[in-house]
């Protein structure tokens, strides 16, 4: 349990590096079968999973004394039958590396904490399958064996998860065919542009149509090693940033670079919509928040992990905001949509669910009170931004699922409390 006494929060942080950025690095590094540097990575509860991945495969990893670097040794790789991942919390690699383990020909099982086998793997158990890969899973959801090769072909999936389409252009580069995905459904594109960066910079073939939708992957190519830098978090960034606009102060956010393609820098614009005024010097961002914060409509279908802290800025600002077009969220680690609904209720304020979103009316004003973090890193982070701008003490009762991508974020915020 965490109590957080209002205090004014204003000042300067750095974030950590992006842990989509990072996964995707440890992946492809291990791949690669050659050596690889990672500079300036997130050492985190779901990188480490993703570590602890590749290290089941048989690639070796190192850090520099201050973790500022990783080295990977994929030299040896030797996936050799049978093979059990626990991925522990992290969808990012279970969804990214079941189609890149499928191509090594051998039976991999991939499972994890209670929270991952309750997330659904379906559509791309599915896929993997029209794929020509052998496929079980526990109806639906991991544990989920796979055993390759990938033969290649054609499928048609539903990406309600854009990993689903990341994992499958990654997984299929190494597929002994030619494969064709095309995709009925496709939520988070950005997630999918920032895949796209890393197969250009990687050399690898391929096609995609301007909406992501249709893609041909040529088979039978391989990764390189590299030495990469690991840019800033913009999903980590987009708590202090929530802050200043709900507490009216002023948040300096270092070491984000505003061409990267993660999506939920996509913050910024919405922050503004609400009445907060963002300023940008080389890589370090300000934002202000306004005397009073305006609710407002804003569609979160390819920034569903915002959902969180932007319901509980929406908590702070004046009139109704609807949160909308993000079903996605409620199959996150937690269902977000009816978790951060009944914090905020807890907390005086009425909330009405739809099924893609979360409408919030907001007055302006956020009484204390004791909330749930249900296990979940965004919801508890997001819980905690509100004691920036209640009236009360904000009291989570376990906040310690924050370190499975943000380890020092309560030291971090602790140091702008002031």
């Amino acid at each position: 349990m965490i109590r957080l006494t209002p205090r004014r929060t204003s000042g300067t942080v750095t974030v950590p590096a992006s842990k989509s950025q990072t996964i995707r690095a440890f992946l492809i590094a291990a791949f690669s079968r050659e050596r690889s540097t990672i500079r300036h990575p997130l050492i985190s509860a779901d990188t480490l999973s993703a570590v602890n991945a590749i290290k089941a495969l048989g690639a070796k990893v190192a850090f520099s004394s201050d973790s500022s670097e990783a080295y990977v040794d994929a030299t040896g790789l030797d996936a050799s039958s049978p093979i059990t991942i626990d991925a522990g919390n992290s969808g990012t690699t279970e969804y990214l590396l079941m189609p890149m383990a499928a191509s090594l020909g051998v039976d991999i099982t991939i499972t994890g904490d209670s929270q991952l086998r309750s997330r659904p793997v379906g559509p791309l158990t599915g896929a993997l399958r029209d794929l020509g890969v052998g496929v079980e899973d526990t109806d639906g959801k991991p544990p989920v064996r796979v055993r390759g090769p990938i033969k290649g072909g054609s499928t048609v999936i539903e990406c309600r998860s854009s990993q689903y389409l990341s994992g499958l252009l990654l997984g299929c580069a190494m597929g002994q065919g030619d494969s064709r995905i095309d995709c009925s459904l496709l939520y988070e594109k950005p997630y999918v542009t920032l895949t796209l960066g890393w197969l250009r910079r990687q050399g690898i073939d391929f096609l995609i149509s301007d909406d992501y939708e249709s893609a041909t992957m040529k088979g039978g190519q391989r990764y390189h090693g590299f030495d990469e830098y690991i840019p800033g978090d913009w999903s980590s960034a987009s708590f202090f940033l929530a802050m200043a606009a709900m507490a009216g102060t002023s948040i300096t956010v270092k070491g984000l670079d505003k061409d990267d393609p993660q999506g939920d820098k996509a913050i910024l614009q919405i922050l503004e919509a609400m009445g907060a005024t963002v300023a940008w010097e080389g890589n370090d961002v300000t934002i202000t928040g306004p005397k009073e914060l305006k609710g407002g409509t804003f569609d979160l279908n390819a920034i569903p992990d915002t959902l969180p802290i932007l319901a509980a800025a929406a908590a702070c600002a004046s009139g109704t905001t609807k949160l909308t077009n993000v079903p996605q969220a409620r199959i996150k680690e937690t269902d977000r949509i009816s978790c951060m609904r009944e914090n905020l209720e807890t907390l005086g304020i009425r909330c009405e669910e739809e099924e893609d979103g979360l409408i919030i009316h907001g007055t302006g004003k956020v009484a204390g009170g004791s909330v749930k973090g249900f296990g979940d890193h965004r919801i508890i982070m997001a819980m905690a931004s509100l004691s920036a701008a209640a009236s009360g003490d904000i009291i989570i009762d376990d906040e310690r699922a924050a370190e499975v991508t943000f380890p020092d974020f309560f030291h971090l915020l602790e140091s702008i409390r002031n």
